[in-house]
Formats: structure tokens, sequence, C-alpha cells
């Protein structure tokens, strides 16, 4: 299989023009995710990204847009630039899995991952994340404590996302094992996983390496909203 690792350069708009093409909102140079899946945008056209990014913001308030700077105006205001490490690994993990691993697929269990990735890391899961991907999970006493799943999909490559796990439950190992159960998902589907994560987060980051990720390059995840 031919690996096109340029697409990573603009994943959101090779996800919403593959994998997630249900998932998309089209506009004249641009695509976004529709609002109940989550709040990114990609674009190959600057020359009419300002229309786009504005025809966005009467759906959304607050959304990004990944990849190179959009054009915008008129109502739209750039809040942030979130620069992030974009990460691979390119071959399976060499960990052990030594707890119970769930994956969520109930009602209930999707809403308890909704509310576990909001308390821990507000503003980016929509209501219909879940639907993107397959999301994993460990339960401690009935309460689901740690997740991690995927996100953007585009043919060769599938994000790993939703590295979350409660504060009470945290330096227990279970966000490594819950990396290493995604990444075998993904690669069981012939795909390479990457990820996304702030480069001030310095500890993620270490994990991430620990666990054979390397940083292939910056990309910025520019934070719109409205006037």
């Amino acid at each position: 299989m031919q690996i096109e690792e340029h697409k990573l350069d603009n994943p959101v708009w090779h996800s919403l023009n593959e994998i997630h093409q249900n998932c998309s909102i089209e506009y004249d140079g641009s695509k976004f995710y529709k609002p109940k899946y989550c709040p990114f945008g990609g674009f190959v056209n600057i020359e009419y990204s300002a229309k786009d990014t504005k025809a966005y913001s009467n759906l959304m308030d607050n959304f990004y847009v990944v990849g190179e700077m959009p054009l915008f105006g008129d109502r739209v205001i750039l809040r942030n630039n979130l620069v992030c490490n974009q990460m691979i690994v390119e071959g399976r993990i060499d960990l052990e899995i030594n707890e119970e691993i769930i994956e969520l697929t109930s009602q209930k269990q999707k809403n308890e991952l909704f509310d576990l990735v909001n308390l821990v890391q507000p503003g980016y899961f929509k209501s219909n994340t879940s639907d993107l991907g397959s999301y994993f999970g460990i339960y401690k006493n009935n309460e689901l404590v740690a997740v991690t799943g995927e996100r953007m999909k585009m043919t060769g490559f599938t994000e790993v996302s939703a590295v979350v796990t409660h504060p009470n439950h945290t330096r227990k190992g279970y966000a490594k094992q819950l990396i290493k159960q995604t990444t075998d998902h993904i690669f069981s589907e012939n795909k390479i996983p990457y990820l996304h994560v702030t480069e001030s987060n310095v500890g993620a980051i270490r994990l991430y390496e620990k666990l054979g990720f390397t940083t292939r390059r910056k990309i910025s995840f520019w934070n719109l909203g409205v006037k």
C-alpha cells in the first residue's frame, strides 16, 4: 500500500475527503466537520477561506482550522494559534496490557465517554465525536476512569485522540495501555496511527516518545471565533 504522508499536512481536509465524507460540510475551497462531530476544518484554496470561515461561523462560534493559516474577516476573529506536535508511530508498541479494556459502544458508555473527556479536555469532544471511530475505556468500580480512541480518519492514517484519564486515577499506566490498544486497532486496519499534542505539554510528549512516537512536524490549530 502506498502511504501518502503529505496528507498529514492537511489532515482535516483529507479525512473529510475520504473516510469521513458523510461528516463533511463543503464550501468553495474548504471542508468542515458538521458541528455535532467536532469543530475542525481545513482548506485547499486560500482564496475562498475568508468566505468559508464566515459561513461556518454561522454554525459554530468557536472553531479551528488545522494546517496553514486561513484568511478571515468581517465577523470572524483569530483567538489563538494552538501549535501542536504532530506525532506518528510506525510499528506496534511493545507493551503488555494488564487492564481490562472495553470498546465503548452502548449509548450509556458513549455518554460516560462524553462526560469524562469534557471534564478533562472541554471544548473539543461533541455529541457525535464518538461516531468518528472506535473508542476504548477502562472501568473501576463501574466508573469510566480512562479512555482513548480515534478521531480523524483517512485512507492510510487514523488519528489517536481523547487520551484522557480522570484526575483521581492518574499515574496508574492506564493511558499507555489504552494507546497500545488503540494503535493496535489502527494497525489491524493497515493504517498508521498519528496524534496531535500541544507543544507545551511536555509530559504527554515524553510519554508518546517512550511508546515509540516521533514528531513529524509542528502544525497549527487556528482558533477562530465570532466578534
